[in-house]
């Protein structure tokens, strides 16, 4: 039987590809590993990938969540904070 060693991305429902790009990029430095054109774009992350596809329905997600690790999170938490995002 096959054992789970890890994630290889995690795939995001957006509403628009260039406004996610736009406001991930507010927080982080990323590369861009690809784009097909306003539908779906991939964001590396170590190893791993953030997969946006585009979703123009609207809909919340009251539970569902991931978490990122990064190299300086007080940095990261208080950017979030001046833009607004409320923080858990």
């Amino acid at each position: 039987m096959a054992r789970l060693v890890g994630i290889n991305h995690v795939a995001l429902e957006v509403g628009d590809i260039d406004a996610a790009l736009a406001w991930y990029g507010q927080f982080f430095e990323f590369e861009l590993r690809g784009r097909i054109g306003a539908q779906m774009a991939f964001v590396d992350m170590g190893d791993q990938f953030l997969a946006l596809a585009r979703d123009p329905s609207p809909h919340v997600d009251a539970d569902r969540h991931f978490g990122l690790v990064v190299d300086d999170k007080p940095a990261v938490r208080a950017a979030l904070s001046d833009a607004g995002v409320e923080l858990t």
